[in-house]
């Protein structure tokens, strides 16, 4: 009997533990921004100044008559279909947007080519000197915004000053690497410019 209830007791404690390294791994963990503040003289800011924004839908409106964001992301993954050899592929998408607001006392800047029904950018979130990245799921609903768990490889924001206010102009540069799952790495890396509402 007091076998039993040791290992009731040993058992209940392991559990808890295992549930408490789990909730600790969902820890939302920031990183410092590097500040730049000549980055808005860039040159790549000037060449894609010089071309339209994006319309990704036809009943989208477009807020910016300039381009927001010049930003590349490429994908990279293995398949092995009806062989048993992997085979290594990869997808480029540059059809990217910025538009960065205000929400309490953090600033969020979506970097997304959503099209109507989906989109496979990220969410920049901006507190106090630090920054976050969420990766944006594209398996939703249409006007539905979910995210996906990651674990990033690398990942470095550039921003024109450290501290903002309503109707500033925000210029950045990101750097960012991930794994998607054990298959799928996703690469993002660009600039992108717009005022924060």
């Amino acid at each position: 009997m007091i076998k039993t209830l040791h290992f009731i007791i040993i058992f209940v404690l392991g559990l808890s533990f295992l549930s408490c390294k789990s909730e600790s791994k969902k820890i939302e963990q920031f990183e410092k921004i590097t500040v730049d503040e000549n980055l808005s003289k860039s040159d790549s800011f000037k060449i894609f100044s010089k071309y339209p924004e994006l319309k990704l839908f036809n009943s989208e409106k477009v807020e910016s008559p300039t381009k927001t964001a010049y930003i590349v992301q490429e994908d990279r993954f293995y398949t092995n279909f009806y062989s048993q050899e992997k085979t290594y592929r990869f997808y480029q998408f540059y059809d990217y947007k910025c538009k960065a607001e205000y929400k309490g006392d953090t600033i969020n800047i979506w970097l997304n080519n959503y099209n109507g029904y989906f989109g496979n950018g990220i969410l920049v979130k901006i507190f106090n000197g630090q920054f976050l990245i969420k990766d944006i799921n594209p398996k939703t609903l249409k006007n539905e915004v979910k995210f996906i768990e990651t674990h990033s490889n690398s990942q470095k924001l550039v921003l024109n000053k450290a501290n903002f206010q309503k109707n500033d102009s925000i210029y950045g540069f990101i750097d960012y690497s991930t794994n998607l799952d054990s298959l799928v790495t996703k690469n993002f890396r660009g600039y992108f410019k717009t005022k924060i509402k």
